[in-house]
């Protein structure tokens, strides 16, 4: 008969159980100090930690645990360089490494080195994102002109203030000017695009966005004022990669077709979209230059859906839609004062019952396979 714990069968109910180790951050450290702050850090992020120091116990800690800590003390021992490369590992230090010990991180595949304090916050954010059940990918939404000053910077802007949850705001167009001056946030701290130009490959999502500047719930990256500097394929594709990763919505603003629209970066955005929108001006000459577009033969916008900006004086929205070839999923009525709150810095499709709103939010349904 097994025995019973005080309290267990008269209503009380029973402790959970304890996390499964596949689901606790591995520890590796003989530094009782580190050690100290490390399991402080990890109890903060809502994880418990396990620790192991060699044979089969770390072998298999290492192998199933959702992220590895090693300390810069155990970098050089046996047991850990003995270990096969996985993602997921961070060495930690109380200082800044010597260049033999940054050798010997690279070398075990570390994804980052974090010096504490300094780098608290960046660790805190990572292993939170390391305990949480797998987040599904956010829908992005890639917008683009049919022509110059077709409307695409605002139509975006209006997505990404309309998702209810957040979104992750990509300028994709260094010639535009910035679009931190759309939504009134020229001086809001964060890294812009020419410090982010040489990211590759995987990115970590939460720590990305926690070094973009924020706008309400927008995290926003955009061109630099000062430099207009080419964005590479590989950094676009990184960071939009990196913010769809975190469950929020990415909403990229795509340069003008014409321009550097069929560049390898926005080529590869296209291609894992959940939602392509071509924002055309509902006259003549825009149509025709949107059908030009999603109808050139390779064309990563064949299977946009549009939004016409109407026009006083311009063709129906039917109209529109027969000239194009493609569906017409939103319009937006001409908007005198559309400039004037531009100028002023105002985002956006900020008044939810505006037409402009309304609009973002049918965008956002369909991307999210709801409409």
């Amino acid at each position: 008969m097994l025995p019973s714990a005080p309290g267990w069968g008269r209503g009380v109910p029973l402790p959970p159980p304890p996390p499964p180790p596949s689901a606790r951050p591995l520890v590796v450290s003989a530094d009782e100090d580190l050690l100290d702050e490390l399991l402080r850090l990890l109890a903060a992020a809502g994880a418990e930690a396990q620790r192991a120091a060699g044979g089969p116990v770390l072998r298999r800690a290492h192998r199933e645990a959702p992220l590895v800590l090693l300390g810069a003390d155990a970098l050089g021992t046996a047991a850990v360089r003995s270990l096969p490369r996985r993602p997921g590992v961070v060495v930690v230090a109380a200082a800044e490494l010597p260049p033999t010990e940054w050798a010997a991180a690279v070398e075990v595949g570390a994804e980052r080195v974090v010096v504490l304090p300094e780098d608290e916050s960046w660790l805190l954010a990572r292993a939170a994102a390391a305990v949480r059940g797998p987040v599904e990918p956010g829908p992005v939404v890639a917008v683009g002109a049919a022509c110059g000053g077709g409307g695409a910077s605002t139509v975006a802007g209006a997505l990404a203030v309309a998702a209810p949850g957040g979104a992750v705001l990509v300028d994709a167009d260094v010639w535009g000017g910035g679009l931190d001056l759309l939504l009134g946030a020229e001086l809001a701290e964060g890294l812009r695009w020419p410090e982010l130009l040489g990211l590759r490959g995987r990115v970590a999502g939460e720590a990305l966005l926690a070094a973009l500047p924020e706008v309400g719930t927008v995290h926003l990256l955009a061109a630099d004022r000062a430099r207009a500097e080419p964005i590479p394929g590989e950094a676009l594709t990184a960071v939009v990669g990196a913010a769809r990763a975190t469950g929020r919505p990415v909403v990229v603003d795509l340069p003008r077709p014409g321009a550097d629209g069929a560049g390898e970066g926005p080529r590869a955005v296209l291609a894992d979209a959940d939602l392509a929108v071509l924002v055309v001006p509902a006259r003549l000459r825009a149509a025709t230059a949107a059908r030009l577009l999603v109808a050139a033969p390779g064309s990563p916008w064949t299977a946009a859906r549009l939004v016409v900006r109407a026009v006083p004086g311009g063709l129906g929205v039917d109209d529109v839609a027969d000239v194009v070839g493609r569906p017409v999923l939103g319009v937006l009525p001409h908007d005198r004062g559309a400039v004037a709150r531009g100028e002023r810095g105002e985002p956006p499709g900020r008044a939810p019952r505006s037409p402009l709103a309304a609009v973002a939010r049918r965008l956002l349904e369909v991307a999210a396979g709801a409409g």
